[in-house]
């Protein structure tokens, strides 16, 4: 058989583990030898073989295993003083299949627990460098602010006439300049707060609100969007052609930004000549609100990941984003403690709907 392959040194940590192994093998082999062979001691050779395998490689807890299955059985005939039987043999073949199992099992153990080493340090690797990417967004998209400010700023100056006189056509291309640049400064502020949101969660300032005087002001300040689309902007209330009541706790500006997220959304997507109509529904345990578009309506494989962060779509709907304002607008209402969910419109259309839970003694 051949000697046993450690490469250990005297100073080595591994040397006690070595001692300790080769002191069971004295004390297993002494208690075999000096009984008879009908007690089986083997099976206390499953302590060098567990010791032996996450110590040491994979050979050398086969020589330790081949090693207890080799002193196990020849004890059958050594010392050589009692008649042996097929019974004590069994016995001894059972113990080394034990061994062998133990060692296998031991080794499988060990090839796991590497893997899933390996596992939690990439995962280790992927959250640091997750971590380093939001913060170079962060930094970057509020370090964007402060010159996108000042464009629009020496913008609105030039518009105002501040540096001489501006002619029609001047004027109609500033107008589309600043309109650009505070598209631009949306995007990077929308950014800026979704990064927060993950890192820090949304902070709320609640108090009582009534979701239908939120939805009329957010549609007053896009009448000018809705125009240049010629799209019409419309309002119902459920089963009631009356103007209903929908009050919630909440944030009125977190609650504007998902009106105003809708709505452009909606906007955007709908043909010229079409409708965005707004459907406010009250409820006895939630206040129900849905933006419905008629545009090309929504994939099958688009609808489950609209909220996601940064997706886009595939579809021909025309208008492109960030692929954030989704992802915020889902933050803000499961922050309330809303559900916000999307679904195709029949004939053709989609709408986007979200429900907050009922402000107690506002019901009217």
């Amino acid at each position: 058989m051949a000697p046993f392959k450690f490469a250990i040194h005297v100073t080595d940590p591994l040397w006690s583990t070595f001692c300790l192994i080769v002191a069971l093998f004295a004390v297993v082999g002494l208690l075999e030898f000096v009984t008879p062979p009908d007690y089986v001691f083997g099976y206390l050779y499953i302590a060098p073989i567990l010791l032996a395998n996450p110590r040491f490689n994979r050979m050398a807890t086969i020589q330790v295993t081949l090693a207890a299955c080799f002193l196990t059985m020849v004890n059958v005939w050594i010392p050589g003083n009692d008649v042996v039987s097929f019974s004590t043999i069994a016995s001894r073949l059972i113990a080394i299949v034990a061994l062998v199992v133990t060692s296998i099992l031991s080794d499988r153990n060990r090839v796991y627990q590497k893997v899933l080493l390996q596992q939690q340090a990439k995962l280790q690797a992927q959250e640091k460098l997750a971590s380093v990417r939001e913060d170079f967004a962060s930094t970057l998209t509020h370090d964007l602010k402060t010159p996108l400010l000042g464009a629009i700023e020496t913008l609105q100056a030039f518009e105002r006439e501040n540096f001489g006189p501006v002619v029609s056509a001047q004027k109609k291309v500033i107008a589309t300049m600043i309109r650009s640049h505070q598209t631009s400064l949306q995007m990077v502020e929308t950014l800026l707060d979704v990064y927060r949101n993950d890192l820090e969660g949304l902070k709320l300032e609640l108090a009582p609100v009534n979701l239908v005087v939120i939805a009329e002001e957010v549609a007053t300040t896009l009448i000018d969007l809705a125009s240049s689309r010629r799209v019409y902007i419309t309002f119902n209330y459920g089963e009631s052609d009356f103007r209903k009541y929908l009050w919630v706790e909440g944030d009125a500006f977190q609650l504007q930004r998902v009106f105003t997220n809708l709505l452009t959304n909606a906007i955007n997507h709908t043909p010229r000549g079409g409708k965005v109509e707004v459907v406010l529904e009250p409820g006895s345990s939630y206040q129900t609100a849905k933006v419905m578009d008629t545009g090309a309506g929504i994939t099958p494989e688009e609808l489950p990941h609209l909220f996601e962060r940064f997706y886009q779509g595939h579809s021909d709907r025309h208008a492109k984003g960030s692929g954030l304002g989704l992802y915020l607008t889902r933050q803000i209402i499961e922050a309330h403690g809303g559900t916000i969910w999307v679904e195709n419109r029949s004939p053709h259309g989609a709408i986007f709907a979200f429900r907050l839970p009922v402000l107690p003694f506002h019901n009217a």
